[in-house]
C-alpha cells in the first residue's frame, strides 16, 4: 500500500508517514470541536466568541457595612452571565501581626494631629474602632479572615446589549456603595477565571472577615414563602412553596390572566379550597358553572340565575346604613347606582332621560315610605314594575316605561320583577349566570354584584369575591366602573377582589382594565395565547425569556407576581384537592360515574 509522504523537499530520514489508523483519526469530531466557538477575538474590554460578545468584570471596592443578600438582585437578574467567587483563607497569626501595626499607625495619626492641635478627624476614630473590634474578634476565634475575589462575566449579541447589562449590574451595585471596575486588558484572564476550572487569573482580591463574606452567599433566589397564608404551588427557581397571605398586602386583590386551558379555573378553585380551612367568605360570579361540584363539596350555597330560575336579586333592596353614614347616603348611593343599571338594561341614556330616571326612581322608593328623612330598615323595597307606573305618569317617561316592559311584563320579568329570596349567610356562595342570555349577561352580573356589595358593606369580615371571566365585566362602561370601585373600596371593608379573564383584549380595552390591574397586589400569569402574549408582555414588563415562557408553559405553569417578587409557579393539589376541584370533562365523567356505581352498590347492599 502507498503511504503519502509530505511533498516538502527535504531528506528521505525526516519523513514521517501517515499511518491507516492516523488517516481515520483526522477525520474524528471530538466533543470539544462541537463546544468550541468557531472564532476568537481578544479585544481591551470584551471577547468575541464566535457570535457572542462577553465582557469581565471584578469587584473593587465593598462598604464599610453589607447587608443580607445584597448579592441576590444580581443573580435574579434575567441575563446570561457567569460569577466566579474565589475565597482564599488567610492565616490568623499573620493578619493579628498585620492588624497590630495598622493599629500602630492609625494611633500614631492620631497622636500627631494631637501635637499639631488639628481637630479629630472621625475617618481615624472610626477605622481605629473598626480595626480593634476586629482584632478582638480573631483572637476570640468567631471570625476568621479571607481573601476574596468576585468575578461576573456578561454576554450579549451586541456591543450595545453589553453595555446595557453592564450599565443595569452597576447601577445596582452602585446604590449599595460597591463598585466594579472592567478587567481592561486582561479580557482573556478574566474569562479564563469565571470558567468553571477554580483558576484565579485575575487575582483581584479584597480582604473580608466571615460576616461580611457570608452575604455573597450565591445560592439565593426570590421566594415568595410567609409564615402565613395559604400554599399557591411550588417555586420553580428553588422548589421552595409559595405561602402566601393576600390580606397581609397593601390591598386584598388580584387578578389571573390565562388562556383558555391553561389552569385559571383550577388554581382559582384551589384557592378557595384552602382559603375556606382559614375562615374567610369566599363569592363566587360563575358564568360557566364550573364550581356547582366545589360548592356542593364544601357545603356552601348555588344560586342559578336565569329567567326560569327561581332565585331572584331584587335591585332596588337597600343596604343597611353604617355607623359612619346617614340613611339618606346610602339612599343617594343606591339611586346612582341603579341608574346605572338601567343605562345597561336599556341600551344608554340621554342626559334628559338620565335626569328623568333619577326623579322617577326617587318617587318610586317615597311610594314606600323610603325618603332620605325616613327610617327604611325594615320597610319594604319597591319593585321594578313600580318604576314602570311613575315612569308611564311621568312627563317625558312614557318611552323609558315602555322600554322597561320587557323587564317587567315580557320574557325577561322573570328576572328582575321580583323580591329578593337570595340569602348569602354562608362561608361558600355561587353564582352561576351561564343560563342567562348572553345579552342579559352584563345585567345579571351588575345585579349581583351590586347584591355582594350591599351584603359586604353590611358586615364587616374577610371576604373574597371571585369573578370569573371578567372580560364579561369589561363590555358594558357601567359594569366595568362598578367592578373598578369594588376593586378601589374593597379593602376598607375586609374584601379582596380575584379578577380572571382569559380575554386580554377586551379586558384592555376598557378604561378602567389598566387600573384594575394597577390596584390588584397579586398577578398570575399562566400560558397565554400568541395573539394577546405582546399585551401581556407590554402591561407585566416581561422579559424576553419569560415571555417565552408563558407561550410555551404546561397547564398550571406561569408567573406569581406580588409587589416587586416575581416567581414561576407550578400549581398543584393533592389526589382529594383535586378530585373536588377538577375542570377537566373526562375526569368529571369518571368521577359521577364511581359515584353512580357507589349509590347502586349502596342500594343493592
Amino acid at each position: 500500500m502507498d503511504l503519502p509522504f509530505s511533498n516538502k523537499k527535504t531528506k528521505k530520514e525526516d519523513l514521517i508517514p501517515i499511518l491507516p489508523g492516523d488517516i481515520y483519526q483526522v477525520g474524528v469530531l471530538e466533543l470539544r470541536d462541537i463546544i468550541s466557538p468557531s472564532a476568537l477575538r481578544v479585544t481591551p474590554k470584551s471577547l468575541n466568541l464566535g457570535e457572542k460578545i462577553a465582557r469581565t468584570m471584578f469587584v473593587i471596592s465593598y462598604p464599610r457595612f453589607l447587608s443580607e443578600e445584597w448579592f441576590s438582585p444580581i443573580i435574579n437578574l434575567d441575563s446570561v452571565f457567569d460569577i466566579s467567587i474565589f475565597i482564599h483563607p488567610l492565616d490568623t497569626t499573620t493578619t493579628l501581626r498585620a492588624l497590630q501595626k495598622k493599629i500602630a499607625e492609625v494611633e500614631s495619626r492620631i497622636m500627631a494631629n494631637e501635637e499639631k492641635g488639628m481637630v479629630r478627624d472621625p475617618m481615624l476614630d472610626t477605622a481605629q474602632a473598626d480595626i480593634e473590634n476586629l482584632r478582638n474578634q480573631l483572637m476570640q476565634a468567631t471570625e476568621k479572615m479571607f481573601s476574596v475575589g468576585l468575578y461576573l462575566t456578561i454576554y450579549g449579541d451586541t456591543e450595545d446589549e453589553l453595555e446595557k447589562i453592564s450599565g443595569e449590574i452597576r447601577s445596582i451595585l452602585d446604590a449599595k456603595l460597591i463598585y466594579l471596575k472592567t478587567a481592561l486588558f486582561q479580557q482573556e484572564e478574566g474569562f479564563k477565571s469565571t470558567t468553571p476550572f477554580a483558576t484565579d487569573l485575575l487575582e483581584v482580591n479584597t480582604q473580608l472577615n466571615s460576616t461580611p463574606l457570608s452575604s455573597i452567599f450565591p445560592f439565593v433566589s426570590f421566594d415568595l414563602t410567609s409564615n402565613k397564608g395559604i400554599l399557591y404551588g411550588r417555586n420553580m427557581h428553588n422548589s421552595s412553596l409559595v405561602i402566601f397571605d393576600r390580606f397581609s398586602l397593601e390591598n386584598y386583590n388580584s387578578v389571573i390572566f390565562a388562556k383558555s386551558g391553561s389552569g385559571k379555573s383550577f388554581a382559582t378553585k384551589l384557592e378557595i379550597l384552602r382559603s375556606l380551612m382559614f375562615d374567610i367568605d369566599v363569592l363566587v360570579i360563575d358564568p360557566e358553572r364550573e364550581y356547582e361540584f366545589l360548592a356542593e363539596a364544601v357545603g356552601g350555597r348555588y344560586f342559578n340565575i336565569s329567567l326560569t330560575s327561581e332565585h331572584h336579586i331584587n335591585p332596588f333592596d337597600l343596604p343597611f346604613a353604617r355607623e359612619d353614614e346617614s340613611g339618606s347616603d346610602v339612599l343617594r348611593s343606591n339611586i346612582i347606582n341603579l341608574v346605572g343599571l338601567f343605562r345597561i338594561m336599556l341600551g344608554g341614556l340621554s342626559p334628559e332621560e338620565d335626569s328623568i330616571l333619577d326623579n322617577a326612581i326617587s318617587e318610586t322608593y317615597a311610594l314606600k315610605d323610603i325618603t332620605p328623612d325616613s327610617d327604611f330598615t325594615n320597610k319594604p323595597a319597591p319593585l321594578l314594575s313600580d318604576l314602570e307606573l311613575v315612569l308611564a305618569g311621568m312627563e317625558g317617561g312614557e318611552s323609558l316605561a315602555q322600554r322597561l316592559l320587557k323587564y317587567t311584563q315580557g320574557t325577561w320579568s322573570g328576572f328582575l320583577n321580583k323580591p329578593t329570596n337570595v340569602d348569602i349567610n354562608k362561608k361558600f356562595v355561587v353564582f352561576s349566570i351561564r343560563d342567562m342570555e348572553d345579552e342579559l349577561k352584563p345585567v345579571a352580573m351588575y345585579i349581583v354584584m351590586h347584591h355582594i356589595w350591599n351584603a359586604v358593606r353590611r358586615n364587616l369580615k374577610k371576604r373574597l369575591l371571585v369573578v370569573d371571566e371578567a372580560w364579561w365585566m369589561m363590555k358594558a362602561e357601567d359594569t366595568a366602573s362598578f367592578l373598578y370601585s369594588m376593586v378601589k373600596r374593597g379593602r376598607k371593608y375586609y374584601l379582596g377582589v380575584a379578577t380572571i379573564t382569559q380575554d386580554v383584549g377586551d379586558f384592555i380595552k376598557s378604561q378602567y382594565g389598566l387600573p384594575i390591574i394597577t390596584n390588584s397586589s397579586i398577578e398570575i400569569l399562566l400560558k397565554q395565547s400568541p395573539a394577546s402574549i405582546d399585551q401581556v408582555q407590554q402591561i407585566f414588563n416581561l422579559t424576553e425569556e419569560e415571555k417565552y415562557y408563558l407561550l410555551e408553559a404546561p397547564v398550571g405553569n406561569g408567573i406569581f407576581i406580588a409587589g416587586l417578587k416575581r416567581v414561576e409557579i407550578k400549581i398543584e393539589a393533592s389526589y382529594t384537592e383535586e378530585q373536588i376541584i377538577t375542570s377537566d370533562p373526562s375526569q368529571i365523567l369518571a368521577i359521577k360515574k364511581a359515584k353512580a356505581e357507589f349509590q347502586a352498590a349502596k342500594q343493592a347492599g
